[in-house]
């Protein structure tokens, strides 16, 4: 497909060229979408919309079977945009591509029986007939990073468009590929072409327009962006769900299994070059298995295999750019030069990329450190040695931020799990049970985000409830022949009743 067919644009606009991390070698162009076309994205959607919430729940749903369908048979030729757009090795990218088909495949199951109308016990029985509705916002705006550029898009539109909306999706200009790629195989589908629309360009820019208009705000990415844009949505009284940062544990208690834990952690931390919002930042480990543990991850972090390209055999691809790569450098030089001890790693790999870092293993990380508390978002863990499994958890506890956990134990896993205050903890995972986990939800405490995507919170939260109620023969308020004394001791023996019968 032409991705140019994608994206709102003007003809003859300015266009974005994008380039891969693995080379900055040409990957294709799309258009900017300026002020006149963003506000026909959204006209145009919002008229799209009318149509398709009229639509059957039953009709949604198989158009999003057949875009799961279709995902399937371009698997291929995701994986190699993917790579070629993020720099990420293949075998992250099929995580991601995983997870946008069976998270389609289950709003598709679930979201009929969900959204359907309910009949609910009423005021009084016979006499009142009360319904619930699910009424959908109208035009979500969904706004996305460049570390997911497949599932990312696909779990916050998917829901949306089940749910009876419309959907703007503002990629992130780095990654708009995979997105037009994605919404092309949507429109294949049998997607209203109107109904979803991307616009690419700066978030600066097209932030503040976005808000205006939309009716509802779904946003991936940093904490600092997330409080700005709630404070907008807020201002509007419209509804704002956000995953934003993570600084997450990983917990190995005293009786771990170390040749489960070892290789569960460098997969943990390390994939999709550390660039995941769930993935593993600080790892703390009981004394009693501090060498053996520290041993196996030293030896199987120097092992991974990094290259540049859209094949299998790398273990872990490149940084997404610049940026990214500054930032990691500076964290670990930061580190090393307060005293942290870098066990493996700790340098850029220009032979292989301009963005590659190797993958780090840190130790003696303290406070005042940027490692010890902000977000790295790369290839960089931090190991804390403590006396027990309770010193664990109070240390794992003991920050701003609450999206993903991990805990390694035989039998102490769930008690550390009920004690963590994060969104989601994985007991001998890293992050991906709780991910793949599609009926349940997944977000974060604390600073790392507010509701819920997957589950049926991330269906719902797409929609407005709206409840109706009509009344027979005999009004609330009593009949009119009879006196206020008389209506209050006949409503006082009904009241008695149903609460029994209830």
């Amino acid at each position: 497909m032409e991705f140019a067919d994608a994206v709102t644009a003007d003809p003859g606009g300015p266009v974005s060229r994008i380039l891969s991390p693995f080379d900055q070698t040409p990957v294709g162009e799309v258009p900017l979408t300026g002020d006149d076309a963003l506000a026909r994205a959204f006209t145009t959607a919002s008229a799209a919309q009318k149509d398709w919430e009229t639509s059957p729940l039953r009709d949604r749903a198989q158009i999003l079977e057949r875009f799961a369908g279709l995902l399937i048979d371009h698997r291929d030729d995701l994986l190699d945009l993917i790579g070629q757009e993020t720099g990420k090795n293949r075998a992250s990218a099929l995580e991601e591509f995983a997870d946008a088909v069976l998270w389609t495949h289950h709003v598709a199951r679930r979201g009929p029986a969900l959204l359907r109308e309910r009949r609910l016990p009423g005021a009084f029985p016979v006499l009142t007939r009360t319904v619930a509705r699910h009424v959908p916002k109208g035009v979500v705006a969904v706004i996305t990073p460049w570390n997911y550029p497949l599932t990312l898009p696909v779990s916050d539109s998917v829901p949306a468009l089940m749910a009876g909306n419309a959907v703007i999706l503002k990629p992130d200009s780095q990654t708009p590929l995979t997105a037009a790629l994605a919404l092309g195989l949507l429109r294949e589908a049998g997607l209203p072409h109107d109904l979803m629309q991307i616009v690419v360009g700066p978030g600066r820019r097209l932030g503040g327009p976005i808000v205006e208009r939309s009716d509802f705000l779904m946003f991936t990415g940093s904490t600092a962006t997330g409080r700005e844009l709630a404070t907008r949505c807020a201002e509007r009284l419209i509804g704002f769900s956000a995953e934003l940062g993570g600084k997450n544990p990983l917990l190995v208690l005293a009786d771990a299994d170390l040749s489960r834990a070892v290789p569960g952690a460098v997969h943990a931390c390390f994939s999709n070059s550390g660039q995941l919002c769930i993935s593993i930042e600080r790892i703390y480990v009981h004394e009693s298995v501090w060498e053996p543990f520290v041993e196996g991850l030293v030896t199987r972090t120097r092992a991974l295999r990094l290259a540049a390209g859209t094949g299998w055999e790398a273990d872990m691809g490149s940084l997404a750019g610049a940026g990214q790569l500054r930032k990691v450098v500076e964290a670990v030089d930061d580190a090393r030069a307060k005293g942290a001890t870098v066990l493996t790693g700790g340098r850029p790999r220009p032979d292989l990329g301009p963005y590659f870092y190797e993958p780090t293993v840190l130790t003696d990380v303290r406070p005042g450190m940027r490692v010890h508390h902000e977000e790295t978002f790369g290839p960089v863990v931090s190991l804390y040695r403590v006396g027990s499994d309770e010193e664990a958890v109070d240390a794992a506890d003991d920050s701003d931020y609450g999206l993903n956990a991990s805990v390694w134990s035989q039998h102490r896993g769930e008690w550390a799990a009920r004690r963590l205050h994060t969104g989601t903890v994985n007991i001998n995972e890293g992050y991906g049970a709780t991910w793949g986990s599609h009926a349940a939800p997944m977000g974060g405490f604390k600073a790392s985000g507010l509701g819920r995507r997957h589950g049926d919170e991330g269906i719902l939260k797409y929609t407005e409830a709206q409840t109706i109620a009509a009344q027979s023969l005999v009004p609330i308020a009593g009949p009119s022949r009879l006196s206020h004394r008389a209506w209050a001791g006949m409503l006082t023996t009904g009241v008695r009743i149903l609460r029994r019968l209830r």
